[in-house]
């Protein structure tokens, strides 16, 4: 079917893009033979503007006849009545794109917008009764609701989790019990792939905690609302500090890298297991209280976690779900 109109106008901060932003834009592009998706932006905004252009880029790639295009948003006046903030929006449109036959919206905006760049209107599920959601919301509250967000904005809101502190204490059976209910990803403690013994050098040491870093940023990519990682690379800098008594300037740059979200400290208050690698079991509460003075230094906030395996299993649920 022939599109109605030569040239159509969506236009909105984007932040994020969601899936009721994608159906409307598909909405428009049917309706037009060219679409402008125009992202404006501030200074002020809480998503980088660099991010979000990507987003919507790479979402709209696949329709030659849709157009991203990026404005800084130094003109608006919110105090002023939408007939004159609607004024000010033609105005600016009319020096920064060609001409507009067609503007689409979800929002009030739409008939005064397009009645001051003497364009036609069609207005979309203003109700939103197809995708109940606002970008708001989902800033607020992105775990709880995930499925609006495009898997490539997905990554963005990821809840990163730390399970942190000395050895054998149920870190590891922890990450995997919670990937599984979560139904996500778990990263695993990576020095294990990487040697077999205590005994390892500085190059050995950097090469575990670039390795951790990778394993953090590409399981990040298919995570879903959470990913749990067994250890950090606080850790790492705790065990190279006790074993080769000193910590190179590279993994407190690796260290920068990830930002998680919510820490949990292990107590020591379970059986000490023997693995091969594990040879601390007489100094278990002086390595707890490193563990807890690194947090500490660094002002991390984080959870204790004591008890039995079941009780830290419904502690360590009671916070996620929080989250959520």
């Amino acid at each position: 079917m022939k599109a109605l109109y030569h040239r159509g106008l969506v236009i909105g901060k984007f932040m994020p893009v969601h899936q009721g932003h994608l159906t409307l834009i598909h909405f428009a592009a049917s309706h037009c033979e060219q679409l402008i998706v125009s992202m404006s932006y501030t200074s002020d905004d809480p998503i980088p503007s660099s991010v979000r252009a990507i987003w919507l880029i790479e979402l709209l790639k696949p329709y030659p006849n849709i157009t991203v295009e990026v404005s800084l948003d130094d003109f608006d006046d919110p105090s002023l009545p939408l007939a004159k903030r609607t004024k000010i929006w033609a105005d600016f449109i009319r020096k920064r794109f060609p001409p507009i036959d067609l503007i689409v919206s979800s929002e009030q905006y739409g008939a005064p917008f397009a009645a001051q760049l003497g364009a036609a209107e069609l207005l979309f599920d203003m109700q939103r009764t197809q995708f109940p959601i606002s970008a708001t919301q989902i800033r607020n509250r992105p775990l709880y609701y995930w499925d609006y967000i495009p898997e490539i904005v997905q990554p963005y809101f990821l809840k990163k989790i730390c399970f942190y502190g000395p050895e054998s204490t149920g870190k590891s059976s922890m990450a995997k019990r919670m990937a599984e209910i979560y139904q996500t990803e778990f990263v695993p403690e990576v020095a294990r792939e990487i040697v077999d013994s205590n005994d390892f050098t500085l190059n050995d040491i950097i090469r575990i905690g670039k390795a951790q870093t990778e394993r953090v940023l590409q399981k990040a990519q298919t995570a879903n609302r959470f990913l749990f990682c067994d250890t950090d690379l606080i850790t790492t800098e705790v065990y190279c500090r006790h074993y080769l008594k000193e910590v190179p300037d590279a993994l407190y740059e690796l260290e920068k890298q990830i930002q998680y979200d919510a820490y949990f400290l292990f107590e020591v208050d379970v059986p000490w297991v023997a693995d091969g690698l594990r040879d601390l079991g007489d100094r278990r509460k002086e390595m707890f209280d490193v563990f807890k003075s690194e947090l500490d230094q660094r002002k991390i906030n984080y959870h204790i976690v004591s008890g039995t395996y079941a009780g830290r299993e419904a502690f360590i649920r009671e916070k996620l779900d929080q989250l959520i």
